[in-house]
């Protein structure tokens, strides 16, 4: 054989039994813009790195540069699914810091809005699990449910996907009619959705099969990378942020927690199915509890706090006083307290913090956004190790990663 036919090999390959393979960043199989360099053995991983930083954004660096206001845009691109979550997250902490106390309809209007955003967020990750073991019509069928959340949000704020909802102190303005309307139809045909989903999924032989004892983690290690929300109760653990520091008067309703046992992919789809019928029922408590405001308190929809809360718009275009408070406040003009806050909310994939430092300036000295599928990802590659490729995807799907809650 003449020297140019030689073929040379990549120096190390020579005797290497696995192959190597690029899961992402914008493979079809990975949620998000984020890598996986995967070993593999056949069909088996043998080892895995992860990588994050495609798409990140230098939210907490640019919020150190924005009055209080203009970070609200910041936190609806954290996790895209349940934007609303995010901006009350925001709102209270800045509440917490500027000591504003939100009167009992404000925070049980936030309560229905947030547990929306719940529902819709868990609706996409349960029906995508589905998606990944083949099943793809539950899909289709639950998303036009989504589209009809996303038709309340518009009649609340105007925007759907990624909502800036609400203000500090309240809302912008108050639930129109046509929103209780499209609530009552939500609330109405919705649950026959869910349990013809639940129906398609949850014995379904493949589906358990695919699901049952692959991807798990135990409590512990759960626990040790700083689990929380769904993907920690499926282990077994009953944290839940709105019970154990409530906000927003989540003292006021009843609800349960549900748990899991193993932590595997199928106690992760069976916890976030099950919090999608405890999430109707606090909605289902939360508008009682509106109806039976009377007189004057049913038309309030915010905070009795001048100095913070945006002036009505009517008032903005036609009274002086009016329109210098609406610039002070969004350009941040208007006196911060110096101070140390961290507030939590349950968000659809676990504990969203804020961690807020005020110097007294007109923006954050500092903010940190503690993002749980940030913290999940960590633990991806212990997670998938010695799993089948297959299985690494549906686990993928099951933590419900979300790129834009991995950078920020």
């Amino acid at each position: 054989m003449s020297e140019h036919n030689h073929i040379r090999l990549p120096e190390g390959s020579i005797g290497k039994t696995t192959t190597t393979l690029n899961l992402g960043p914008t493979h079809p199989a990975t949620h998000g813009v984020f890598q996986n360099i995967l070993e593999l053995d056949g069909e088996r991983i043998v080892a895995a790195e992860a990588t994050v930083g495609y798409i990140h954004r230098a939210f907490e660096k640019i919020a150190e540069r924005r009055p209080l206001y203009q970070i609200t845009t910041l936190t609806d691109r954290l996790n895209y699914c349940s934007s609303p979550i995010n901006n009350m997250g925001w709102h209270l902490t800045c509440e917490k810091l500027l000591g504003v106390t939100t009167p009992k309809r404000v925070d049980y209007l936030r309560v229905i809005v947030m547990e929306l955003a719940r529902i819709t967020d868990h609706l996409v990750c349960t029906s995508i699990v589905g998606v990944d073991a083949g099943a793809f019509t539950g899909f289709l069928y639950v998303m036009q449910y989504r589209e009809l959340v996303y038709e309340i949000y518009e009649e609340i704020c105007g925007a759907r996907l990624t909502t800036n909802m609400g203000r500090v102190g309240g809302f912008e303005r108050n639930f129109s009619q046509a929103v209780w309307d499209k609530l009552e139809r939500f609330l109405e045909e919705y649950p026959k959705a869910q349990k013809e989903l639940e129906a398609l999924l949850t014995r379904n032989r493949i589906f358990y099969e695919r699901t049952r004892g692959t991807g798990s983690i135990t409590a512990d290690r759960a626990l040790n990378y700083g689990f929380t929300g769904p993907n920690l109760r499926a282990t077994g653990v009953d944290y839940d942020v709105r019970v154990h520091e409530p906000y927003s008067s989540y003292q006021d309703f009843d609800f349960q927690i549900p748990v899991g046992k193993t932590g595997d992919n199928y106690d992760r789809f069976m916890v976030r199915t099950e919090e999608i019928w405890q999430s109707l029922s606090i909605i289902r408590q939360a508008y009682r509890k509106i109806q039976d405001f009377k007189g004057s308190e049913a038309d309030v929809y915010h905070a009795d706090v001048p100095e913070y809360y945006l002036p009505e718009k009517q008032d903005v275009y036609t009274k002086m006083e009016a329109l210098i408070w609406h610039f002070k406040i969004v350009m941040g003009e208007t006196d911060i307290p110096p101070g140390e806050v961290y507030q939590a909310v349950e968000g659809g994939n676990g504990e969203l913090g804020f961690y807020l430092i005020s110097d007294g300036g007109r923006a954050p000295y500092r903010l940190h956004f503690r993002r749980p599928c940030f913290i999940y990802y960590q633990a991806y590659e212990e997670i998938i190790k010695g799993s089948m490729l297959s299985d690494a995807i549906i686990t993928m799907s099951s933590l419900n990663l979300i790129a834009g809650e991995m950078d920020a």
